[in-house]
């Protein structure tokens, strides 16, 4: 037996006292969840009127390959690479909506993690993801304004995909909000979406806000209507305008290839878009869906500086 000295027991105590908080206090801050990466758009989901037309544009026009719906079965999916997509639904019945957008999904490493993570964050989520039947997961929330958000974990053998001479990279997805202020809470604070650009047709009233990815450059794009203490879709608003807003960007090296490339596929029919510089100084294309959903082809880089902002994030590469 070793004797201790009663000054040195006190000291013991003492000390064990001390270890045993710093124990508990790292325990405590070990408990708090991670948010885990979320690197990148998933899909966008639109509804059409008559699928067969929204086939002909998806595939024909923009050359995205069909793959049944895991989530969905009545609705169909339309591959750009394999882990992006738009999501095509059935108008619902009965429907007196103009709105064809039903949500927007973005891809993050740990379905179950980030689900844990919002709902740490007081962020209304289910009571456990969904694994569909090609192998990923999937769960479902609500941001502030009640915009519907999904967060895909892609499964671990996706499904093969051709290369798209067009473009294989839907880089943003983009739909109308109101107030600023309340959609950075959830966006930036609590998933850590970070400034991209902004502009408008307005030097100083910035009406569209980009923010990346916390873990890739794609990015999320704000479309800024209303009033802030709106919601919904305004009613002065007409569905041609609101098909403009809610869209989604397909990344292209060049807009003049890609035009060239749909000319002579006779792949421009009804499209009125012609290659033109945005406000945020890159070459796009704008092509719409035969509901008016807008998809947009978008040059990765600046030619040059863009109205009021400049870009304070990454440019995607590809």
């Amino acid at each position: 037996m070793i004797a201790v000295s009663r000054g040195g027991g006190e000291t013991m105590k003492r000390a064990m006292g001390f270890a045993l908080a710093i124990i508990g206090t790292g325990a405590l801050f070990a408990a708090v969840p991670v948010r885990p990466p979320i690197t990148s758009v998933s899909h966008i989901a639109v509804y059409a009127a008559d699928p067969a037309k929204s086939e002909a544009f998806y595939v024909h026009d923009l050359g995205a390959v069909k793959r049944p719906d895991p989530e969905n079965p009545a609705g169909a999916r339309y591959y750009f690479s394999p882990t992006q997509f738009v999501e095509v639904l059935p108008l619902p019945g009965g429907t007196a909506s103009m709105n064809r957008l039903d949500h927007v999904g973005y891809n993050t490493a740990d379905a179950d993690a980030m689900r844990t993570y919002l709902a740490s964050r007081k962020v209304k989520v289910p009571a456990r993801v969904t694994k569909a039947a090609d192998g990923s997961k999937w769960f479902e929330v609500t941001d502030p304004e009640g915009n519907r958000v999904q967060f895909v974990q892609p499964p671990v053998s996706p499904p093969t995909i051709a290369a798209n001479p067009l473009s294989d990279h839907i880089m943003h997805v983009g739909f109308i909000i109101h107030n600023r202020g309340n959609e950075d809470a959830f966006w930036r604070t609590i998933l850590g979406f970070r400034p991209y650009w902004f502009g408008g047709m307005k030097e100083d009233r910035p009406t569209w806000i980009s923010l990346q990815v916390p873990d890739g450059t794609d990015w999320l794009e704000y479309m800024v209507v209303g009033t802030p203490d709106s919601l919904g879709i305004p009613p002065t608003m007409k569905a041609a305008d609101l098909g403009v807003l809610n869209h989604f960007a397909l990344g292209v090296h060049n807009t003049r290839d890609a035009y060239t490339l749909l000319w002579n596929g006779d792949r421009l029919k009804g499209q009125d878009g012609v290659p033109k510089i945005g406000r945020d100084a890159k070459w796009q294309l704008n092509l719409l869906d035969p509901d008016g959903t807008r998809a947009e082809l978008m040059e990765f880089h600046a030619i040059g500086k863009p109205c009021c902002s400049p870009f304070t994030g990454t440019d995607p590469e590809k």
